[in-house]
């Protein structure tokens, strides 16, 4: 592969190469160091009581139920919300749009909004959702919220995946008497299928590990509600929020890796059935 090349081109060509196996390795052995030593510490204090009971001073239990309820239910509501918004939007800028300006500053827009920090976005929630639409803090001002964040990425991934399908697809599908709509439905969408669940699932990593924004908006209630309803509509802590409550406030690390061990597996969990279901939806298309 180095033939023909100087004795001080291959050097560079050897040293550029063990550089770049060097940083693999070091972010295998950090990201391996920092789950063996979440779960390793936290799967201990791991029971059934612990997962299935919410926490009680007079009980003496610290079960985190509510928390995992409440994670569920907010990545639910967030993905019901933004997927269709940023996959429309998306769609619109690629295979729609025709004014390049207005294209431009949409992108932009997108960028800009993707680069705020969460706390900003809390605040906003608060004032918005919290405060001018009287929602009060729950779960549904969490959620709202969390839609504005995670838009972006939803837009951008989708984006870039709609470019990857060949023009040529669309000409031969223009040429045979198809819609635009029709090329876009069974076409299009299904080529860039890929990008779209991987949005997805820096989504659902985003709204999983966020706490900023929803102490702002969603509360730290750590109640058990009696419907789905009524959890929508409470103060309700997420297991990033709890485990941040866990820590700061009560100073109890035992728990606090427990909570991390615990979310570490829902992440990993959800991002199995993302791909899941990307196998079905490219087999049923």
């Amino acid at each position: 592969m180095n033939k023909g090349l100087s004795p001080s081109r291959q050097m560079w060509n050897r040293v550029m190469t063990a550089l770049v196996w060097a940083s693999a390795v070091l972010v295998m052995v950090l990201v391996a160091g920092i789950i063996g030593m979440v779960l390793v510490r936290g799967i201990p204090h791991i029971s059934w009581k612990f997962l299935s009971t919410t926490a009680s001073v007079l009980k003496k239990t610290d079960g985190i139920l509510p928390a995992i309820l409440n994670t569920l239910y907010v990545i639910v509501l967030t993905l019901l919300i933004v997927l269709p918004l940023g996959v429309g939007a998306a769609v619109y800028l690629t295979e729609y749009a025709s004014n390049r300006r207005l294209i431009e500053v949409i992108e932009f827009t997108n960028e800009t909004l993707a680069g705020i920090p969460s706390i900003i976005y809390g605040l906003v929630g608060m004032l918005v959702f919290n405060q001018k639409l009287n929602l009060g803090g729950c779960l549904i001002s969490g959620s709202l919220t969390l839609v504005i964040m995670v838009l972006p990425t939803i837009i951008r991934t989708t984006q870039e995946s709609l470019k990857t399908v060949p023009q040529s697809y669309r000409e031969g599908a223009l040429g045979l008497g198809a819609t635009k709509w029709h090329i876009v439905r069974t076409l299009v969408l299904p080529c860039s299928l890929d990008g779209i669940v991987s949005g997805c699932i820096l989504a659902v990593g985003r709204i999983v590990g966020e706490s900023a924004a929803l102490l702002f908006t969603a509360g730290t209630g750590k109640v058990l509600a009696s419907s789905i309803a009524k959890a929508y509509t409470s103060s309700g802590a997420t297991l990033s929020v709890a485990l941040y409550m866990t820590v700061s406030e009560d100073g109890d690390f035992a728990v606090g890796y427990a909570i991390a061990a615990v979310l570490m597996v829902l992440v990993l969990c959800l991002n199995g059935l993302a791909k899941l279901a990307r196998k079905k939806l490219k087999r049923d298309m």
